[in-house]
């Protein structure tokens, strides 16, 4: 595909399609995660990539727990009062059940850390596009880092002692995907 019609095409998707990802399209989408700039060229960011369905629906559980036990009139927890009322009704799926869902961890002491994360999944975002799958950007576990009982669980998951994450992708086969839409408009200001 092009690169300016696969930035064009990506779309956000929040319902996938009860269909495995192929371990070739997962080795692509992580590769095109590898080739994402880092600063100082140093390749801290480490990818958890959950395929297991017993797994992923342990993951949605454990979400759910630790939201059901947290006060959305709390400050600080403004961007989740919707995600813990839903998990208090049990009606939330934090990550909309994909196939495949990927974990960006990164140092949490490096200046870069959050920069060379959202390089990484912008360009796993790409190649799902090119290779004929949907993704959605996850920011719920990055909202949970300070919750213990989350830390541990993440832990059992592979993330390491010095490290936190800083976001997730969900990927997956999707109904139908989108064409081009028109063009958003961002505050632009051009000097010359």
């Amino acid at each position: 595909m092009e690169t300016l019609k696969c930035i064009k095409t990506r779309r956000s998707y929040r319902k996938f399609l009860n269909k495995p990802v192929e371990e070739e399209k997962i080795k692509e989408i992580i590769s095109a995660g590898n080739y994402a700039p880092t600063g100082k060229n140093q390749q801290l960011t480490h990818f958890i990539v959950i395929t297991n369905e017993k797994v992923r629906k342990e993951l949605i559980k454990k979400v759910n727990e630790v939201l059901t036990n947290m006060d959305s009139s709390q400050e600080g927890y403004e961007g989740l009062i919707n995600p813990i009322n839903l998990a208090k009704q049990q009606k939330y799926v934090f990550n909309y059940d994909p196939p495949l869902f990927i974990i960006i961890a990164h140092k949490k002491d490096n200046a870069n850390a959050m920069a060379d994360s959202v390089c990484a999944i912008e360009n796993m975002m790409l190649a799902a596009n090119d290779l004929g799958l949907g993704s959605c950007y996850i920011n719920q576990l990055r909202y949970l880092n300070k919750n213990d009982d989350m830390l541990s669980y993440l832990k059992e998951l592979g993330l390491k002692d010095d490290e936190t994450v800083y976001c997730s992708l969900s990927v997956g086969y999707v109904e139908k995907m989108n064409d081009i839409i028109p063009e958003r408009n961002n505050n632009i200001t051009y000097i010359k």
